[in-house]
C-alpha cells in the first residue's frame, strides 16, 4: 500500500536530544548515589516515558526517588534544551522537501515536546499533529500511540510509515501494523553498537538517504 502518512518520533529522530537527556538524568541520579552510564540509558530508558523510567530505576536500585525528582529533571532538561538543543543533522532540509503528510508520536511529555519544537522553530510545522504517551493507556512498545496518531490523521496503519530510533518505538510501530525505518543518526547512537533489528526494518543514519528509502518503500523494492 502507498505510504500516505509518516509518523516521526521526536527525541533522537527530529531533535538530537537524547545525549542531553542522558547527561541530565545521570547527573541527577549521581547526586542520589545511583550510578548509571550512557550505555545503561541507551539500553533501558530511550524510547520510554519518564514515569516508566523512574519506576525502572526504583525497582532496579531499590531506592526511593524524591518527590521532586521528575520536576527537577524536566526543569533542568528544558534549560539545557533552550541553550544546547539542535535538530538531527539534515532533518530540516528533508522536512522542507517532504510532500507526504506527517506528524509526531512521542513518549515525551506535552510540555517537553512543545518546548523542543519551539526551540527548533518547528511549532508551526507540527501544529495540531503532535501526539504523546499521555493520551493513551499504554505507551511504547505497545502500539496504542501510533494507532491513535494514524486514526487522528485519517490514515490506515498499513499506509503509515514510522521513523524511530529506539527498540520500544520500533516494536510499537510493528505491533501497529505499520512499516518502520530505524534512524541511527542521533548523537546517542553514532559510534555505538547497532541496535538489533527485526529483518523487516531497515536502518539509516543520514537524512539525505531518506527520500531514496521512501521511494523504495513506495515502489515495493525495499523491505516491507
Amino acid at each position: 500500500m502507498t505510504i500516505k502518512l509518516i509518523i516521526f518520533d521526536c527525541d533522537g529522530v527530529i531533535a538530537d536530544s537524547e545525549g542531553l537527556s542522558a547527561a541530565v538524568l545521570i547527573d541527577l541520579l549521581a547526586a542520589l548515589d545511583i550510578s548509571v552510564t550512557h550505555t545503561d540509558v541507551r539500553r533501558d530508558f530511550v524510547g520510554r516515558s519518564f514515569p516508566t523510567v523512574a519506576q525502572t530505576i526504583r525497582q532496579h536500585f531499590g531506592k526511593p526517588l524524591p518527590d521532586s525528582f521528575e520536576a527537577d529533571y524536566r526543569a533542568r532538561l528544558l534549560d539545557r534544551f533552550t541553550t544546547e538543543l539542535g535538530p538531527t543533522p539534515g532533518f530540516m532540509a528533508m522536512l522542507d522537501a517532504l510532500r507526504i503528510p506527517f506528524c509526531i508520536a512521542t513518549s515525551s511529555s506535552p510540555q517537553r515536546v512543545a518546548h523542543t519544537l519551539h526551540v527548533l522553530g518547528l511549532t508551526g510545522r507540527f501544529a495540531g499533529r503532535v501526539f504523546t504517551a499521555s493520551q493513551v493507556r499504554h505507551g511504547k512498545p505497545a502500539p496504542d500511540l501510533f494507532l491513535l496518531a494514524a486514526e487522528r490523521m485519517g490514515c490506515p496503519p498499513a499506509a503509515t510509515l514510522v521513523i524511530e530510533d529506539s527498540g520500544p518505538g520500533i516494536a510499537a510501530g510493528l505491533a501497529a501494523g505499520m512499516r518502520v525505518l530505524h534512524y541511527a543518526g542521533g548523537v546517542h547512537l553514532r559510534g555505538h553498537d547497532p541496535l538489533a533489528l527485526p529483518d523487516r526494518v531497515r536502518s539509516f543514519d543520514n537524512w539525505d538517504d531518506f527520500p531514496h528509502l521512501l521511494m523504495d518503500l513506495q515502489e515495493g523494492t525495499a523491505i516491507p
